[in-house]
């Protein structure tokens, strides 16, 4: 693009130079011809080279085609007897038809770095257990049915089936959802996804290009591809309006001089008519315009965080009556904070205090969250035997106290007797040496501008809103 861009610069200060050479300097035609020649070159050489590919290949009727026979008529038609020259007008029809393949070059190029972005989600590796040892080998070369160890902090490489080992995984990068959700023995993961804190063994059940990762590249990649109606109008309106053009144009040239009489005569002056119908003819405006707004309206969006697919796309949110919104990183922040707190027998204070020193190394959102609540943590308190257990919470002996913090499932494990709650958001359980003390609710926060972006949505002429999300 940095290329094109230098091309139509030095286009643009030549087609200048050569204009102020022609109104200063009294110049053959030819000489003239070959001065503006200069900048015509330099920024339509491409496109001639299209032209010409079209035309070895049978293919005439492209945009190439029309601009490169338009502009080429336009340097031809000084040399006919009592014709003006037409070479800037020449340069500008090119020079205009390159700015507007900059832009759309510029809009592809940063689709093509949100998808470049969104590879990232698929690693390149895996490591496979093989003859009792763990190998790093490509994920193109991992056969279903093999083993694949995922550490802590790894992305998962493959779809798969959990054979050893309990975790979290964290699925953000699939789902929206910042809360991990828990895996063990027989639970399903996902490629994608990023293995927060257990070691896990997972039987490879789709082969790298089937993967989800993969497939959700693929269907990236594939859907910028698509046009909208008004962009495929132009292509088929091209394919039928250039031969037409062409083809009146050769009539215009002939069949006047042959109905004349005195064919060489009036071949000249039909001809310069001819030409000139061809270059008024071309549809610059639409060719480059219709493009060139969609590309325009896609780099705009890509700027402010929205990949829109494609143009197709832009044609039919102007005519959305309904639109449906994931629920976190989007209405919400993405990011847990402590809405309630339920002691059984202790005050609230306290049994934040207990919840926030058993997290107190833990890298998990809910952990962060009941810190942030309790930002006093660090205090005298004896914290030891800290264990944290994937998927289920964390233990760990405070001031002598065997505090377990987690879900439900962890305090059926250690036979405390937990209760339900009303809440919505996540509940995290609090037992002390194996009794129930209570619960802490954690929920996501709702964005500050969310409620304006709503109406602003409504405005819009958004008749009607849907939420969709996978909490309670």
């Amino acid at each position: 693009m940095n290329k094109k861009l230098a091309r139509i610069i030095a286009a643009a200060l030549l087609l200048a130079v050569a204009i102020v050479i022609e109104h200063h300097v009294a110049l053959p035609l030819w000489q003239l011809l070959l001065i503006y020649l200069v900048p015509y070159l330099i920024v339509g050489y491409d496109t001639l080279w299209e032209a010409a590919e079209g035309i070895a290949e049978g293919e005439l009727l492209d945009e190439d085609f029309l601009m490169s026979i338009a502009t080429l008529g336009a340097l031809g038609i000084g040399f006919l007897p009592g014709a003006e020259s037409q070479f800037p007008e020449a340069v500008f029809v090119m020079l205009f038809f390159q700015l507007g393949e900059l832009f759309e070059e510029y809009a592809e190029g940063r689709s093509r770095r949100a998808i470049s972005h969104l590879m990232e989600i698929r690693p390149d590796t895996t490591h496979v257990r093989r003859g009792g040892e763990v190998v790093e080998v490509p994920s193109e070369e991992v056969s279903v049915g093999d083993t694949m160890v995922i550490r802590p902090g790894e992305r998962v490489p493959l779809d798969g089936i959990v054979t050893e080992g309990r975790s979290s995984l964290n699925t953000v990068a699939l789902t929206g959802e910042s809360v991990p959700r828990g895996v063990t023995v027989e639970d399903e993961v996902l490629s994608g996804c990023v293995n927060v804190s257990g070691l896990l063994e997972a039987r490879v059940t789709k082969s790298f290009s089937d993967s989800t990762a993969s497939r959700i590249i693929k269907l990236v990649e594939e859907s910028a591809e698509h046009k909208s109606r008004s962009e495929t109008f132009i292509t088929r309106f091209a394919r039928v309006y250039t031969p037409i053009v062409v083809g009146v144009a050769v009539l215009l040239a002939i069949i006047p001089p042959l109905l004349s009489g005195d064919f060489s005569g009036h071949f000249a002056t039909w001809l310069y008519r001819a030409l000139t119908f061809l270059v008024v003819s071309c549809p610059c405006a639409l060719v480059i315009s219709i493009p060139l707004t969609f590309f325009a309206g896609i780099g705009g969006a890509s700027r402010e965080g929205i990949l829109i697919k494609g143009a197709n796309y832009i044609d039919r949110l102007a005519k959305t009556g309904i639109v449906v919104l994931d629920k976190t990183g989007t209405l919400t922040k993405g990011v847990f904070e402590v809405n309630a707190v339920h002691p059984v027998a202790q005050d609230e204070r306290h049994l934040l205090h207990l919840a926030a020193h058993v997290e107190r190394f833990s890298t998990h959102p809910i952990a962060a969250s009941l810190r942030e609540a309790y930002p006093g943590e660090q205090d005298d308190c004896s914290v030891e035997q800290i264990e944290e257990i994937a998927g289920e919470g964390v233990t760990a002996v405070v001031n002598g106290q065997k505090v377990a913090v987690g879900n439900s499932t962890l305090m059926e494990r250690i036979g405390a007797k937990w209760h339900p709650c009303d809440h919505v958001g996540t509940i995290v359980h609090v037992a002390i040496d194996g009794v129930y003390a209570g619960h802490i609710v954690v929920s996501d926060a709702i964005k500050p501008d969310a409620r304006e972006a709503m109406d602003a949505l409504r405005q819009a002429g958004i008749a009607r809103s849907v939420m969709l999300t996978g909490d309670h």
